[in-house]
């Protein structure tokens, strides 16, 4: 299947922080072994979860088949013009720093397009980004619930049947192994801060 790349795009992505999503709190307690690494103080909302999805390869795959290192997942669409491209390369160097550090991270593009987003799509894409960045996609079903569990927005813009745009929130979201969302990262956060993040919660849970 032929790649379509984001500069093929038309117009601009408005990347929309969903309600809840928005500032997503989470309760850290004193006696919370991650405290000193958290550098978002909330309350209440359950991010994250179990998931079913179909790798880049073709495999259905859940959660715990998929992150099994410090992960940061993110929801986006290949056919994205910016905004997912520059927070996939954004998160691409920071598995870079982390590598540098002797730290495995890996990392998800889950698209919210299955539409358009096949498992050769997503493959093609990411691994452009980087080697440990895996692409997953689904059935649309599959897909909603994976948004919903981590408590993102999209919508499919009207217009064109094949060069629509998809509005979305663009959080990045930390999810370890065995205790699962830790953190989030907005768009503005730089791959060092969020590196810094990953190996300081990668030491508190090891």
């Amino acid at each position: 299947m032929n790649k379509i790349y984001p500069v093929a795009a038309i117009g601009l992505v408005v990347a929309m922080l969903g309600g809840t999503a928005a500032y997503v709190m989470m309760n850290k307690g004193g006696d919370d072994k991650f405290a000193s690494c958290s550098s978002s103080a909330v309350a209440g909302g359950d991010i994250g979860g179990p998931f079913e999805l179909v790798s880049e390869t073709g495999e259905t795959v859940t959660n715990t088949d998929v992150i099994t290192d410090p992960t940061l997942v993110y929801f986006g669409y290949t056919f994205c013009p910016d905004v997912c491209p520059l927070d996939a390369a954004r998160n691409a160097e920071a598995l870079d720093v982390l590598e540098e550090r002797g730290i495995n991270a890996n990392a998800l593009f889950i698209t919210i397009d299955p539409e358009r987003d096949s498992p050769e799509v997503v493959a093609e894409y990411t691994d452009v980004m980087h080697p440990r960045m895996l692409g997953l996609t689904g059935s649309p079903q599959q897909v909603k619930a994976a948004s919903q569990a981590y408590k993102t927005y999209y919508k499919k813009q009207a217009g064109d049947p094949e060069y629509y745009l998809v509005d979305h929130s663009t959080f990045t979201y930390l999810v370890l192994p065995e205790s699962g969302f830790v953190e989030f990262f907005r768009r503005d956060d730089s791959p060092e801060k969020i590196a810094d993040a990953v190996a300081c919660y990668a030491q508190a849970g090891s």
